[in-house]
């Protein structure tokens, strides 16, 4: 089976995550990639980020139309912003058709959990099955044991594979 990792990263944890999970399983890598630059810190990228959030905000992505049709598993990886999704996982969510595959949903942050967060990219999954879930907390931090945790999360994905 063929699997492919679909994420956003703003401050590179996600990334780092990616990363580790891509190269382990050997998965695909789609990076969503708004057109419009996105704060990246200071009070604006939480004012912005916040605000799109809250708005349910489709930034314009310079991905195109995103074609998942050959593969079986899709690992869908984005920040947490306001206790959601980050607003180009939303945009890709509506404008790719996401249907019959096995999912797999994994996200970063810096400590308020991510049970919301995933229920709500759940609701924009119907016609598929989440076969597992996993948050990174502070991923690119020193202190950070997110290494292991990353290694069980491909475990899992790998079990299904």
């Amino acid at each position: 089976m063929k699997a492919v990792i679909v994420y956003y990263s703003l401050e590179g944890n996600t990334k780092y995550v990616v990363d580790s999970i891509a190269n382990t399983i050997n998965a695909d890598v789609i990076e969503l990639k708004p057109k419009k630059a996105v704060p990246n810190s200071g009070f604006k990228k939480f004012l912005w980020g916040g605000k799109s959030v809250v708005f349910k905000e489709k930034p314009e992505l310079v991905n195109g139309k995103i074609d998942l049709t050959s593969y079986d598993t899709v690992i869908l990886g984005t920040p947490i912003w306001a206790s959601n999704f980050a607003p180009p996982l939303r945009t890709f969510l509506s404008e790719c058709s996401v249907q019959g595959k096995q999912i797999f949903l994994f996200a970063c942050h810096a400590g308020g959990g991510a049970s919301k967060c995933f229920e709500n990219i759940k609701t924009l999954l119907p016609g598929n099955t989440i076969k597992g879930v996993a948050d990174f907390v502070n991923p690119l931090s020193a202190d950070n044991k997110a290494k292991d945790k990353i290694q069980m999360f491909c475990d899992t994905i790998k079990a299904d594979l």
